[in-house]
């Protein structure tokens, strides 16, 4: 299976730590807010978590979910690049020992086991199942089946799993650009291939795609492969405000633009428009008689995850008396549409009914506590002249609880007792 960055070579050269523009951005930092790829040149995997570091993500959450891993052989470093006067990362892994053939059965088992947050693995799972998928389609065979080859093998895991971790850490929704496409040939562990290479076009079953009139490979497996498992949407640029932005550098330079990677990371902007009776966000709700709690239970995730701000399910009792659910969902008014068709996708339900209401938010912000458990990210409202409130990351508590071996509450009452001791100074 080619996993190589194909365009955007590694140069295996030695490679320095190099501090983002914009400096470090809090756990959670990204929640209830848009995180855009701007794929001008294509993406790759290793210019995606260039691109992430460049934007603000600390490494120590990168190099946590790697060390997670029982895989070594291997050295990661960032460079400074400069593309077209544009500052930007680039993102190296370097093999320094011989790796074995990888199958995704064998990937699959040890991200399973692996202590990762439930984050990061799910997203790393998802990401190589996509990319399995294609690739068992491309040689006709099994996804599980399906060989990660030879040195490539430890780049496609180093840069998925970084990607994940960093995309974990920011919790923001991805939407991705249209991806350009070059043609040409590339070489790859079964001999020359044709481009696009038949695993991306086989990836990017139902993304948009655009003629980059470049003979050079700009859309990798692995990169197609993360913003095919991670993007929600796919648009040529989101309506939000930016608030931050990160280049990643690919390291061919490309005849007709900078090779770069853009990411950016903004507030949504709410459509413009009146609201009826004042109201300032949506609430998206259905009925539902004819599903178990486990399908309900993910169809309120999946709301949850592609932007819902809040989801809850309440009983009801339907025609004929027939028990049942009415699974509901708080929505910007921006993402109304956009999410009525998730909840219609996920379910059996034939409509949903939507309704403005207004929301009155109290100002938040993250900030980070230590503890004699780690690092706990604290979601913190105040501000506005009220009592302050301060509530630990459910998901870091339940993983810091488990590592230690200790109650969840424990983890928690250290937490807030290290916030309220130094009353939110962050």
């Amino acid at each position: 299976m080619p996993h190589g960055d194909h365009g955007h070579d590694h140069d295996h050269g030695h490679a320095h730590a190099v501090e983002p523009a914009l400096g470090a951005l809090g756990h959670g930092a990204g929640v209830g807010k848009l995180l855009h790829l701007d794929c001008f040149s294509g993406v790759a995997g290793d210019m995606l978590v260039a691109a992430l570091l460049d934007l603000g993500v600390p490494r120590g959450a990168l190099t946590a979910a790697l060390e997670a891993l029982p895989i070594d052989g291997y050295e990661i470093g960032t460079e400074a690049r400069e593309e077209h006067g544009i500052a930007a990362l680039r993102f190296v892994v370097k093999v320094t020992t011989p790796q074995p053939s990888r199958t995704w059965r064998g990937l699959r088992a040890m991200l399973e086991a692996a202590p990762l947050q439930e984050e990061v693995r799910r997203r790393a799972l998802a990401t190589f199942s996509v990319l399995a998928r294609a690739e068992g389609r491309v040689h006709r065979m099994p996804p599980e089946d399906v060989h990660f080859h030879e040195v490539g093998a430890v780049d496609a895991v180093v840069d998925i799993v970084c990607a994940s971790a960093a995309l974990a850490w920011l919790g923001a929704r991805v939407t991705c650009a249209p991806l350009p496409l070059g043609r040409g040939f590339v070489r790859a562990a079964h001999g020359v291939l044709p481009l696009p290479a038949p695993a991306v076009l086989e990836v990017l079953q139902g993304v948009p795609t655009v003629h980059a009139a470049v003979d050079k490979e700009l859309v990798t497996p692995t990169g197609a492969a993360i913003v095919k498992a991670q993007a929600s949407e796919f648009l040529p640029w989101p309506s939000l405000k930016p608030l931050a932005t990160g280049f990643g550098a690919g390291s061919r330079s490309l005849p007709d633009r900078p090779n770069l990677l853009r990411v950016v990371l903004g507030d949504p902007v709410e459509a413009e428009g009146p609201r009826p009776d004042g109201g300032t966000h949506l609430v998206l709700e259905t009925n539902l008689d004819d599903v178990t709690g486990q399908v309900t239970a993910h169809v309120a995730e999946r709301l949850l995850r592609e932007g819902a701000l809040d989801t809850w399910v309440t009983p009801v009792t339907m025609k004929k008396g027939r028990p049942g659910v009415t699974v509901s969902a708080l929505a910007r008014a921006s993402e109304g549409d956009r999410l009525a068709r998730v909840l219609l996708a996920e379910s059996p339900a034939l409509g949903v009914r939507l309704r403005w209401v207004e929301r009155r938010e109290r100002p938040r912000r993250m900030v980070e506590v230590s503890t004699p458990f780690g690092p706990i990210p604290v979601k913190v409202a105040d501000g506005d002249g009220l009592p302050a409130q301060a509530q630990p990351e459910f998901e870091v508590c339940r993983a810091a609880a488990e590592s230690a071996g200790v109650p969840l509450r424990e983890v928690q009452a250290a937490a807030l007792a290290s916030w309220w001791s130094r009353r939110g100074g962050a």
